[in-house]
């Protein structure tokens, strides 16, 4: 699958599949009490292991993952991008969370390594796990001669590009890996905060190299007065879909733009929930009939740096 309907991307790329919900964002039933929303990558995934889909014929642990939605590396997707030529805005892992535990880091190495040999695209990774990302991008030496910080990642990320290596991603050339500017310029890091205890997702972003940082407020189940916008170059706001959808209060909305404003951060308001929609007979199952939309909130900014 490469094209999408996502309404901030191009297309989408997903070197991995599968994953595990951690939090209420994700419907996760038995979380406070509170059964209702879902996941749709996980709705998506059954779907598609009943149509014989060979990528998704892994399960996951029925507590917190679903059918064919066990986290899996697919080796054989890795190379998808070298093959776009047009530039565009490529989603990475839709169906998944790159900054998922089982996802080993040379694979995650390289990863970057495709994307660091394709900087005519720009990609968009959200995780709802940044501090793993954090930790990634800024490990500590583990040879003992005092390398600053992220040097194995990136060195991890050279042989990704090296044919003689048991790592190598068949296509990549020198310069594949990171050889140029750190971090990489095309590669933009998002982290999702559906609820405000979750506000401390944005610090370990902060704390990520990167050259732009993002947070998805999509489900926004509840206001957010604890996150800061400080460093956040985009934030993309939107309600929640599909069967049991919660209600998104527009005022929540209101609130944040105006605080993107004081901040600098673009705003990208992707949809007004369900719910909205239904009750405001907007003609869209996600509330994304931009016409029917308070005037207001009809809009869709990108970060400068993209």
């Amino acid at each position: 699958m490469a094209k999408t309907t996502i309404e901030w991307t191009g297309k989408v790329w997903n070197p991995t599949t599968g994953c595990d919900k951690v939090s209420p964002g994700c419907g996760l039933p038995r979380f406070d009490g509170d059964d209702t929303g879902g996941c749709y990558a996980m709705a998506m995934a059954k779907r598609l292991k009943a149509m014989g889909q060979a990528k998704y014929q892994n399960d996951g642990d029925p507590r917190t993952s679903g059918p064919g939605f066990g986290l899996t590396v697919h080796e054989d997707a890795l190379t998808i991008p070298l093959r776009w030529r047009k530039p565009t805005r490529v989603f990475v892992n839709s169906m998944s969370d790159l900054g998922h535990a089982r996802i080993p880091p040379d694979f995650l190495a390289r990863v970057w390594a495709v994307m660091a040999s394709t900087p005519q695209h720009t990609y968009q990774i959200l995780s709802k796990r940044p501090e793993r990302m954090r930790r990634l991008l800024t490990d500590r030496c583990r040879c003992g001669t005092g390398h600053p910080p992220g040097t194995h990642f990136r060195s991890a990320m050279e042989w990704a590009a090296t044919p003689h290596s048991p790592t190598y991603v068949p296509g990549l050339g020198p310069g594949g890996g990171c050889t140029g500017t750190w971090p990489l310029p095309n590669v933009h890091l998002g982290t999702s905060v559906e609820l405000d205890r979750y506000w401390r997702r944005a610090d370990d972003l902060r704390e990520t190299p990167a050259v732009v940082r993002w947070v998805s407020l999509e489900p926004l189940l509840g206001p957010l007065p604890s996150l800061s916008f400080e460093g956040i170059s985009w934030c993309v706001i939107g309600g929640e879909s599909g069967p049991g959808a919660r209600s998104l209060d527009l005022g929540w909305v209101r609130d944040l733009m105006a605080r993107c404003r004081d901040a600098g951060t673009a705003v990208f308001v992707k949809q007004l929930g369900a719910v909205w929609a239904r009750e405001h007979g907007a003609g869209s199952k996600k509330g994304g009939d931009w016409g029917s939309w308070p005037p207001d909130l009809r809009v869709r900014e990108y970060p400068a740096a993209s």
